[in-house]
């Protein structure tokens, strides 16, 4: 498998090069140059095998022939060894068509783990024995940064400084990135929103020569293998319901698009699927392209879904190549419009393509305490407030009849206690992993979202 850039400026690479490279040199994002297939009798071969099992058939797909099936699978047993559920990913029934699939069973409760975990192993495989010793730079609104911290930390192939807005994320989150003290993590709060994190961050990797003085990578849903980890749920879950001889409808609380874009691979692979809504909160520059065409950067408004409240959605761009029909041109000049004016217009036929897979929807604050509290008085299930982004969405525009639907859980409501105590009455049984976070110190350095001053910072951690 080889991997080209979405804005077509750079040579092809293979996978584990993408994997180390995290963004592509011309600023564009790594995609296959062809998608793989998963024929509908493979696909019937995968249905009701462990989860470890069918992520290594699906990675291999993209990796091969630098990471084998069979190489995979041990590195998938032991990175899914450190969920809660044997399943990883379980299905969970609310209604008679409408299910939950419930991503936070790993180790720091958020869907962010199912790749990471896998994300790490890949990395020390690559750059055993080769001397490497990367740096890595890693925004998150929330949930990236703590499942980042929790897989790679003690690692002696990576150095990584997490950059996260001060304030903005919730303190279950943030304790789950600033209370782990290993020599080779650094978290720092910025004085901004996700987005100033993450221009800082792709800014890092506009600058060719800091690039190559620290070996810089990014493990931010930019990187491709995020993407292909994650299009494993939406197999496992597409099969326990009936595929390949039904479709399934998902729906997908999102923020920086790389869980819905994982949905698109999966389908672009061979998983039937009905279509995909994606839900957002506030933030609702995703919803207003799909309605318009219209990609506009808007003011980042704080809610009760903070991993949401995002209006850059990185992996917009993997999507506008595909709709495009791979015009790489076409695809750099939108994106390099929108990173200069926060405005790109996407061409009719573009538009008239993305709508076959995706619709967009806004869900209001009051509308998410409102289905946090009948999701818990109607199924006895708790929900934390990105989830419940999802559920109202699906409640609001249902799978045709007979469809099954599978909204996306993203995080355990133990991350939100305060935000769920808000809409039920009553603070959720604390996890014991959120529990014990509470009692552990933190560290944490301050900066300024300014990208000479981080760059700054991370060439002296770098420093051997």
């Amino acid at each position: 498998m080889r991997y080209v850039s979405t804005r077509g400026r750079c040579p092809d690479v293979g996978f584990t090069e993408a994997l180390l490279a995290g963004l592509a040199p011309d600023g564009g994002l790594y995609t296959p140059s062809d998608w793989p297939e998963l024929t509908d009798g493979e696909l019937k071969a995968l249905s009701g095998r462990p989860y470890a099992e069918v992520a290594a058939a699906v990675l291999a797909r993209f990796a091969e022939p630098e990471f084998t099936r069979e190489q995979l699978l041990p590195l998938c047993e032991a990175a899914y060894a450190t969920f809660a559920h044997p399943a990883v990913a379980p299905l969970r029934q609310l209604d008679a068509d409408l299910w939950m699939l419930d991503l936070a069973c790993g180790p720091t409760l958020a869907f962010k783990d199912v790749a990471m975990q896998i994300l790490a192993r890949l990395y020390e495989t690559a750059l055993a024995g080769t001397g490497r010793r990367l740096t890595l730079v890693v925004a998150t609104s929330g949930d990236t940064g703590g499942a980042a911290v929790e897989a790679f930390a003690n690692s002696p192939a990576v150095r990584m400084v997490v950059l996260f807005p001060e304030g903005k994320i919730s303190e279950v989150q943030r304790r789950f990135m600033t209370t782990v003290h290993a020599d080779n993590i650094r978290c720092v709060a910025v004085d901004g929103s996700f987005d100033d994190c993450q221009a800082v961050v792709k800014a890092l990797f506009a600058d060719e020569a800091f690039r190559a003085e620290v070996d810089l990578s990014g493990v931010n849903s930019i990187n491709w293998a995020r993407i292909a980890a994650q299009s494993v749920y939406y197999v496992t879950s597409a099969l326990a319901l009936g595929a390949p001889e039904r479709a399934v409808a998902y729906t997908v609380p999102s923020g920086n698009f790389g869980d819905a874009f994982a949905g698109y691979a999966a389908l672009r692979m061979g998983v039937p699927i009905a279509g995909i809504t994606v839900a957002t909160n506030a933030n609702d520059i995703l919803p207003r392209a799909f309605a318009t065409g219209h990609y506009a950067r808007g003011a980042v408004v704080e809610t009760t879904s903070p991993a949401m409240d995002i209006q850059v959605a990185s992996n917009f761009e993997r999507l506008a190549y595909e709709a495009t029909d791979r015009d790489a041109t076409t695809t750099a000049a939108l994106f390099e419009d929108f990173a200069l004016t926060g405005v790109a217009q996407l061409p009719e036929a573009a538009l008239t393509a993305l709508r076959t897979v995706f619709t967009g929807v806004m869900i209001d604050e009051a509308t998410v305490r409102a289905t946090i509290r009948d999701v818990w008085t109607e199924c006895g299930v708790l929900i934390d407030p990105h989830t419940a982004v999802g559920v109202a969405t699906a409640r609001r525009h249902p799978a045709p009849p007979g469809t099954p639907h599978v909204v996306l859980s993203t995080a355990h409501p133990a991350k939100f206690p305060e935000a769920v105590e808000e809409a039920t009455g009553e603070p959720p049984v604390l996890h014991p992993r959120a529990r014990d976070l509470a009692r552990k110190p933190e560290r944490i350095d301050r900066l300024p979202a300014d990208v000479a001053a981080v760059a700054a910072y991370v060439r002296e951690f770098a420093q051997p």
